[in-house]
């Protein structure tokens, strides 16, 4: 029995549209991926003795990455044809290592690694960015490696970043809330200065009443005087 691990390089970056394909470097989520990649072979005891990449750069630093986090950087060894290779290419590649190495891992694009995944598997399984598959061959010997030779898929990693929580999300919208937009704030000043001419309007009803009001008492008080004389 042989140990087969499939990995998809990270993700990688189309910022710089004048690089080639072939050397497009990871993103910092490639770099993550790859990292939690070598951490879940070290956790689960599947320390590959040798890896196969591709020599594509974002297939080639996932291969360092990963074999960095278990110091074995010098068993990397890049594979010409692996590069957007189809299966018979990984297969030939396979085909050529001694039996001594029971535990190998390629390093890879899609979509040759996902039919290559099928061949071996007997399933139409999915292989995102810096994503591992692992499989049992039932092979004794890894010259006689073909399309007819069953794997079992036992593990499957990928890392998945958690989204920001609820609690943060409500958080920050409370936070927005307490600081009006610039509209909210006007009217928010505008409003006392209306209450204030409104209170000078009442006053100024209120002077012209009195003002009323007295030169009615003093008519009436003439009319009285007049009144009295006769």
């Amino acid at each position: 029995m042989k140990t087969l691990l499939i990995v998809r390089h990270g993700k990688s970056s189309w910022k710089d549209k004048s690089l080639a394909d072939k050397d497009r470097p990871l993103k910092k989520r490639g770099v993550r991926e790859s990292e939690y990649l070598g951490r879940m072979l070290v956790e689960n005891e599947l320390v590959p003795q040798v890896i196969l990449s591709s020599p594509a750069v974002r297939a080639h630093k996932t291969a360092e990455i990963i074999a960095k986090t278990f110091d074995a950087k010098d068993k990397v060894t890049l594979v010409k044809s692996f590069y957007m290779a189809e299966p018979e290419a990984y297969f030939k590649g396979l085909s050529e290592l001694p039996d001594s190495i029971e535990r190998v891992m390629i390093v890879g694009h899609n979509p040759g690694l996902e039919a290559l995944l099928q061949v071996m598997d007997g399933k139409v399984e999915s292989l995102p960015t810096g994503s591992l598959a692992y499989l049992i061959l039932n092979l004794k010997s890894w010259a006689v490696i073909t399309p007819d030779i069953s794997g079992e898929l036992i593990g499957f990693w990928r890392l998945i970043e958690e989204e920001p929580k609820e609690e943060d999300s409500k958080h920050k919208q409370d936070h927005m809330d307490k600081h009006p937009k610039k509209d909210e704030k006007k009217a928010v000043k505008e409003k006392p200065e209306q209450e204030v001419k409104s209170k000078k309007g009442d006053s100024a009803m209120g002077d012209k009443k009195d003002k009323k009001d007295k030169k009615d008492k003093k008519d009436k008080k003439d009319k009285k005087g007049k009144k009295d004389k006769k």
